[in-house]
């Protein structure tokens, strides 16, 4: 017979909506060993046609991911960001929190205020206070929600500038300089 904490754990995971903290689940199912009980789900679902995931300190059941493509009969085709848009999410993703002024700086450009706000709407940007300087701007974030979308357990699991070069999406300026001078001689 399986453990009652753990059956409670899983009757609450499953019947949210939302991902949870181990604290949220306490609240519904009592003391105990919460994350003990997390693993011990993580590992009964291993091979299932579902498996609880953890993405921050929220965990959730989601199906199985060889499994995901019987769930997709009809479905919407999302939105597409913006260049700007995606470059924006990717400033406030690597250098949180941060302010407009911030994202400008680094872009080089000014962005539209509609910009951020298709951020927010996707929900995985977040207002996260106020920086302490004249003016008090505002601080952007990212949310689990990004987390959840992109499949990351936290931010640190972000690409670094190397895993983003090995994956071909930076090529490095100097092997750029390198071929492009190549080019040219070869036309000679």
């Amino acid at each position: 017979m399986t453990d009652p904490l753990v059956r409670a754990v899983e009757a609450v995971l499953f019947a949210s909506d939302v991902p949870l903290t181990p604290a949220m689940i306490e609240t519904h199912v009592g003391d105990g060993d919460i994350r003990a009980a997390l693993h011990a789900i993580e590992a009964a679902s291993d091979g299932r046609g579902f498996e609880l995931v953890r993405r921050g300190d929220h965990w959730h059941f989601q199906t199985a991911p060889d499994l995901a493509h019987l769930l997709r009969r009809d479905r919407d085709e999302p939105r597409r960001l913006s260049r700007a848009a995606i470059e924006t999410l990717a400033i406030i993703a690597y250098q949180e929190p941060v302010t407009r002024a911030d994202i400008e700086s680094i872009r080089g450009v000014q962005i539209a205020k509609g910009t951020i706000d298709v951020l927010l709407a996707t929900g995985w940007v977040r207002p996260a206070g106020r920086r302490e300087v004249p003016g008090r701007p505002l601080l952007y974030a990212t949310t689990p929600g990004f987390l959840t979308h992109f499949g990351l357990a936290s931010r640190r699991d972000l690409p670094g500038i190397d895993d983003l070069r090995a994956a071909g999406l930076l090529e490095p300026i100097t092997d750029a300089l390198a071929s492009a001078l190549e080019s040219g001689s070869d036309s000679d």
